[in-house]
C-alpha cells in the first residue's frame, strides 16, 4: 500500500480519462458489470476492484489469470487470457502506460516556494522567481539559478554556476564549473564539476594537469545519489538532453553522453569516451578511455568495454565481445567446465 505520509494521491480517473491520458486503447468486451472508476495503481497481486495494474513480462502471465485489479494495461496478444471481471487497455508499451497514469494519480511534489533564512546566498546570485532554497543551502557569488528550482538542505553551488528552471537539486549535493539546463533533477549528494583525473605520469613524479572545462547537463537530465561527475580538461563533460544516470556513477572527463542514454549503477566511464544517443549501459559497466560507443549501442552488466562498440550493437562480456559470441563463450565454458575426465572415472 502507499503510504499517504509521504505520498499524495488525484483522482480518481475515468477509464475514458485513463486511456485519454496514456494513449491506451479501451477494449470493449461487451460487459456492463466491469468497474468504469478506479482510485489507485497496484501490482497485479495486490490490485483490488478499484486498481489499476499491468502486464509486460510473460513472467507474470499467472499473476495476470488470477488478479483483481478492476483494469489492467496489456498487449493485445494477452487478451485470452485475462480474467473476465477486468477492464482492458490495449497498448504496445503497457509499462509506459502505467508510467504515465502513475503519475497522474501521484504528481511530483513541490514544496511551497520559501528561502531558509538558515541558507547562505551570495548578494550577487541570481535567484529566479518561486524558487526554494533550503537551510544550510550555500550559494555562491555568480551563480544564477533559474524560477521554481529547489535547492536542497546543505548543498554547494559554487561560483559562477548556472542552474536552470524547474529543477530539484538533492540535499548535500556539490555544484561547480557547470551549467545546467531545465527541469534536471540532481538526487542527493551528487557531485558535479570536481576536477578530472588528470597526470602526466613520471618517474619522479605524477604531474597534474590542470583542468581547465566545464560540465554542461542539458535539459530533462536525470542524476542518481552518490554520482561523481568530472569537468573537463579543456573539452567540456558533456551529458545530453533526457539522460537518466543511476546511483554510484563516475563519470570521468572530457566524456560525451547524448541523448536518451541510460547509464545503471556503478558504471565507471574513463576519460574523452563518448556515448551515443540512446545508448543503455548496464550495471558495472567499465568504459576504457577514448572509445566511441555508437547510438542505440546496449552494453550487458559488468562488461569491461576496451573498444569502440558499432551503433545499435549488444556487446557483453570483459573484454566486451558482440552479445552471441559472448553466449557462444559462455556456454562453451560451461560444457568444458562438466566434460569427464579420467580422473573422475
Amino acid at each position: 500500500m502507499v503510504d499517504a505520509r509521504f505520498y499524495s494521491r488525484k483522482g480518481p480517473f475515468t477509464l475514458a480519462e485513463i486511456a485519454s491520458l496514456t494513449g491506451a486503447s479501451i477494449y470493449e468486451n461487451g460487459s456492463s458489470a466491469h468497474a468504469n472508476s478506479f482510485s489507485d495503481v497496484a501490482p497485479l497481486d495486490k490490485a483490488s476492484t478499484s486498481d489499476i495494474t499491468f502486464l509486460d513480462n510473460v513472467k507474470y502471465v499467472e499473476n495476470f489469470r488470477a488478479s483483481k485489479a478492476g483494469a489492467c494495461f496489456i498487449r493485445e496478444k494477452f487478451i485470452p487470457q485475462a480474467p473476465l471481471a477486468m477492464q482492458l487497455l490495449i497498448s504496445d508499451d503497457p509499462y509506459r502506460a502505467y508510467a504515465k497514469i502513475a503519475q497522474a494519480f501521484y504528481p511530483a511534489a513541490k514544496p511551497n516556494p520559501f528561502i531558509s533564512d538558515k541558507s547562505n546566498i551570495a548578494k550577487s546570485a541570481s535567484i529566479g522567481k518561486d524558487c526554494t532554497i533550503f537551510p544550510g543551502a550555500f550559494i555562491d557569488e555568480q551563480t544564477i539559478i533559474g524560477d521554481r528550482t529547489v535547492i536542497g538542505p546543505n548543498a554547494i553551488v559554487s561560483y559562477g554556476t548556472t542552474i536552470g528552471s524547474d529543477c530539484n537539486i538533492g540535499g548535500g549535493t556539490t555544484l561547480s564549473h557547470c551549467i545546467i539546463g531545465n527541469r534536471v533533477v540532481l538526487h542527493r549528494n551528487v557531485n558535479i564539476g570536481q576536477d578530472g583525473f588528470g597526470f602526466a605520469m613520471g618517474k619522479d613524479g605524477h604531474v597534474k594537469v590542470p583542468q581547465l572545462g566545464r560540465v554542461v547537463i542539458e535539459d530533462d537530465v536525470e542524476i542518481g545519489s552518490g554520482t561523481c561527475i568530472d569537468r573537463g580538461t579543456g573539452p567540456d563533460t558533456f551529458i545530453g538532453s533526457g539522460s537518466k544516470i543511476d546511483n554510484l556513477v563516475q563519470i570521468g572527463h572530457n566524456v560525451h553522453i547524448g541523448r536518451n542514454a541510460i547509464v545503471v549503477s556503478q558504471v565507471g566511464i574513463s576519460g574523452s569516451t563518448r556515448v551515443g544517443d540512446g545508448a543503455v549501459l548496464g550495471g558495472q559497466v567499465g568504459l576504457a578511455g577514448h572509445l566511441r560507443i555508437g547510438a542505440g549501442a546496449k552494453l550487458a552488466a559488468k562488461s569491461g568495454v576496451m573498444s569502440d562498440v558499432p551503433p545499435g550493437a549488444s556487446y557483453g562480456g570483459s573484454p566486451a565481445v558482440p552479445i552471441k559470441d559472448w553466449h557462444r563463450q559462455t556456454v562453451t565454458l560451461t560444457k568444458l567446465s562438466h566434460k569427464r575426465r579420467p580422473e573422475d572415472d
